[in-house]
């Protein structure tokens, strides 16, 4: 069974299934955040939507480097939650299968290439505090045995 965050699932809804994939980036010192601004301003792990078609490990190093700018290596599959959702960028209600895996930040190549986004650094116990998503708190908090 896979666990569930966020808003209640609302029956007079149709939900479209979004698989998502997203990062804790680690240096062995601080971890590797975005900061969206729009729709709403929070700070997320990087990842994103799955395209139709596209394999997951595709999806995360491509959603990493639009969000940070920074190429990833060694990631590993840690878990998966599962969250209901508006998105306001799609305009659509969503069942969001969360895909976690853990990554070394590799290389810098850029600013994010995404609008909207700033990478930034910060500590595991920082980022349990201010990311936005609960299921992304969680995966920090266990993986770091903050709680």
């Amino acid at each position: 069974m896979i666990k569930r965050f966020g808003e209640s699932v609302n029956l007079e809804k149709k939900y479209k299934h979004r698989p998502g994939v997203y990062a804790i980036l680690w240096d062995s010192k601080d971890l590797l955040v975005t900061y969206q601004d729009s729709p709403h301003e929070e700070m997320q792990l990087p990842g994103g939507g799955v395209d139709s078609g596209e394999h997951l490990l595709h999806a995360l190093h491509r959603e990493v480097l639009e969000e940070t700018g920074w190429s990833i290596s060694q990631p590993k599959k840690i878990g998966v939650y599962r969250r209901f959702a508006y998105l306001p960028d799609y305009r659509i209600w969503a069942e969001k299968v969360c895909h976690i895996y853990f990554a070394r930040p590799l290389i810098k190549r850029s600013l994010p290439l995404e609008m909207g986004h700033l990478a930034v650094w910060m500590s595991p116990l920082d980022a349990s505090r201010e990311l936005a998503n609960d299921g992304d708190k969680d995966f920090i908090q266990r993986y770091f045995r903050l709680k």
